[in-house]
This record gives C-alpha cells, structure tokens and sequence, in this order.
C-alpha cells in the first residue's frame, strides 16, 4: 500500500476503536448542537437585520435616489435641449428670411441699375439712330439729286444722239418731272 492509503486506513481504525463516526450523528449531542444552532441563528438574524440589512437598504436607497436624481436631470437636459433647438431652428427661419430679404433688395437695387443702364444706352443709341437717319436722309437727297442729273445728262446725250440737236437742261429737267 501506498503511504496515503496507509495513512487514512490507520485514521479509520482510530476512529472505530474511539466509538467512532461522525460526531454530529451522535445523537447524545443533539440538544447542544440545537442550542447553538438557536444562538448562532438568532445571532445572524440579529447582526442581519440590525447591521447589514440596514446597509444594504441605505445603499439601494441610496441608487434608488440617484437613479431618481439622474432621471429628473436627464429630463431637464432633455427640455433644455429642445429648447435650444426650437431657438435654433427660430434663428435659422430669422436667417432664411433676412437672406431672401437682403435677396430682394439686391435684386431691386440691381433692377434699378439696369434700368439706368439700359435707358442711358437707349438714350446713346437714339442718338445715334437719329443721327444714321440724317446721314441716310442727307446721302438720299444727295443720291436723289446724283440721279436726277445723271437723267438729264443721259436724256441730252440720247437726244443728242438721235436727233443731233442737244436740248436744253431746264427742259430735259421738265420733262422728267413730267414722267415721274
């Protein structure tokens, strides 16, 4: 055998050869160990309900509080940040009407400027409208009057050529007014 095993067989014989077992089976102890299992009970209630339960109530209390404390607080960040975003969405709206404001009176100003600029160019370009039609007007009774005589060179010189007479001008100019 093997020392460990030798070693509980000669603890088991010492154990039978006292009167052996298990002391806690002896039932002539029973009323003792009762009795201190009374004590060590009433003993544990007592340190229980006087000590650690009183603890461990004043904690849970105690989280129970901050739980509450943090909720009331998260509820008021809450209001606080729909608070903040109805003043932020306010601000935005004030912004996107000043913008379409400031929009408006650019575009009016630049309206206006345009309409200035336009009716000065109009004004230069009647003016020289005005002036290409008295150009074209003038060039036009030059050219009418080129003309005019150019008719009566050419009817004295066809008349001269078929008649061999030449006519005079103030009657060649007569009889072209007379035909026109």
């Amino acid at each position: 055998m093997t020392p460990v095993l030798l070693f509980l067989a000669s603890g088991a014989e010492a154990a039978e050869s006292s009167g052996g077992g298990l002391p806690q089976m002896d039932t002539s102890t029973y009323a003792s160990q009762l009795f201190w299992l009374a004590i060590l009970f009433a003993g544990l209630y007592w340190a229980m309900d006087r000590i650690f339960l009183k603890k461990l109530g004043g904690i849970i209390e105690e989280r129970r509080n901050r739980l509450a404390d943090d909720y009331d607080q998260a509820a008021e960040l809450k209001a606080q940040a729909q608070d903040a975003e109805k003043t932020y969405i306010q601000a935005l709206n004030d912004a996107r009407a000043k913008a379409s404001s400031i929009a408006a009176e650019t575009r009016t100003m630049l309206d206006k400027e345009i309409a200035a600029m336009q009716a000065e160019t109009d004004a230069k370009l009647s003016g020289r409208v005005q002036a290409a039609e008295a150009s074209i007007a003038e060039m036009q009774v030059r050219a009418t009057a080129k003309v005019k005589e150019a008719a009566v060179e050419t009817t004295q010189a066809l008349v001269e050529a078929l008649i061999d007479e030449k006519p005079t001008q103030d009657a060649v100019t007569a009889a072209i007014a007379a035909a026109t």
